[in-house]
């Protein structure tokens, strides 16, 4: 990777050259060929000037581009990119045109950190924190000694962390994606997981995470009860990735605070949890009535809270009334939906809205479109996948105790059913 540069419009903010094989007036041609690319309908995140190619990505008011003018390695590229929007986010809290304006010297000490020569470098924002701050006094003082973390083989944790009270909180966190087409078939549908962290151990703790993961049970030759086939794995920096890829043992020491062990994916077929049936009637081009149905299809024992029901209404809809058997609908007008909002909702319950709008007109009805109806839940105590924490071991050289607590819950993700009308 040769540069990277954040842009504001037609203007470069910052601009850092690190390997020098690239000239720095080639970034001028990047947003001439982004509003070409634009006006033709062709958007693509990697585009090329001559020899020159331009990764890039957009957050906020900024776009933030890396250039290179070899066959570099695109992954690592847009990894380091967010990576750099999670870093800036961390430091200036908004990442913005005039949150970089505003801690230049910041920014291009952070730079100089996270990249070396094209390489990338220390990552972990609470590590970059320790010496490099946002007050100038404190800056210098700081640099006169470079934290043991930078130089230590476990650069995401630092030596000599005190706790009185050692502590581990796990949570599983599952997000269901699902789309139903009007006829009511669930047409694809997969969970998306993550198991985070919030660590408050002493010293340097080595920690085991075992899971009921179906390939560790068929390789010690165990495959009794529920198990779960993860895929797309991905593993925060601390893993020991060869010792999980030989016997699936997830071993590592953990950063301080809070982090993201991992994340996955299971493809499989899913129920909604949440399943919604809706009719949507016309009469006499004057008034639209909606009837909403809600019915929660998880374990009776099991409680969804902050449930939102978005259903789209047409445009000029106006005059709205509305019943309900149990929460609140309200109209939101800028965004053309009714929003039900169920606070608990308990499984195998069913809940009823009904909606009656005057409607000037019809005409528009085609143009329009029908979007889905989409829904927001989250159910605490469960999981739909049926992962499993079995053990969470903490061995440190002290020999303290230490408490593991889990938290498993079930959230929706991209969660939409198609209607008819």
């Amino acid at each position: 990777m040769a540069q990277i540069s954040k842009i504001f419009n037609l203007h470069v903010l910052i601009c850092r050259n690190y390997k020098g094989d690239v000239d720095m007036a080639e970034i001028d041609h990047f947003m001439p060929l982004l509003m070409q690319h634009e006006e033709e309908g062709l958007i693509c995140p990697v585009m090329s000037h001559g020899s020159v190619h331009f990764m890039w990505i957009k957050h906020s008011n900024l776009y933030l581009v890396a250039t290179t003018n070899k066959n570099s390695n695109a992954s690592l590229v847009y990894s380091f990119l967010y990576k750099l929007v999670e870093v800036f986010t961390e430091y200036f809290k908004e990442l913005e045109e005039e949150s970089i304006q505003d801690n230049f010297v910041v920014v291009y000490e952070l730079l100089d950190e996270l990249m070396d020569f094209g390489f990338p470098q220390t990552t972990d924002s609470k590590i970059l924190q320790e010496y490099i701050t946002q007050e100038g006094a404190k800056l210098e003082v700081a640099k006169t000694k470079v934290p043991t973390t930078v130089t230590n083989a476990v650069s995401w944790r630092s030596e000599g962390i005190k706790y009185k009270k050692n502590e581990v909180f796990i949570d599983v966190i599952e997000s269901i994606n699902v789309l139903v087409n009007a006829n009511g078939s669930v047409m694809s549908s997969d969970i998306v997981g993550s198991i985070k962290l919030k660590t408050m151990l002493s010293g340097m703790p080595e920690l085991r995470l075992g899971l009921n993961d179906r390939v560790l049970f068929a390789l010690t030759g165990r495959d009794k009860g529920k198990t779960v086939v993860m895929e797309d794995v991905k593993f925060h920096q601390c893993v020991r990735l060869s010792r999980f890829e030989s016997d699936r043992t997830i071993s590592f020491i953990p950063p301080d605070g809070e982090s993201e062990l991992m994340s996955y994916r299971i493809n499989t077929h899913v129920k909604p949890l949440i399943w919604i049936e809706s009719v949507i009637e016309k009469f006499s081009h004057s008034r639209v009535e909606i009837m909403v149905k809600a019915k929660g299809q998880f374990k009776k024992q099991s409680v969804a809270n902050n449930v939102e029901v978005r259903v789209p209404v047409p445009s000029d809809a106006d005059s709205p009334k509305f019943k309900t058997s149990t929460g609140n609908a309200k109209y939101v007008p800028e965004k053309n939906l009714v929003v039900w909002t169920i606070k608990s909702f308990p499984g195998g319950k069913e809940f009823l809205m009904r909606a009656h709008f005057g409607l000037p007109s019809v005409e528009n009805d085609e143009m329009e479109g029908k979007p889905p109806i989409t829904v927001k839940f989250e159910i605490p105590y469960f999981t739909v996948s049926g992962i499993q924490v079995r053990y969470m071991k903490i061995i440190e050289k002290s020999g303290y105790q230490a408490l593991p607590w889990v938290r498993y819950i079930t959230q929706s993700g991209d969660y939409q059913l198609r209607t008819n009308v």
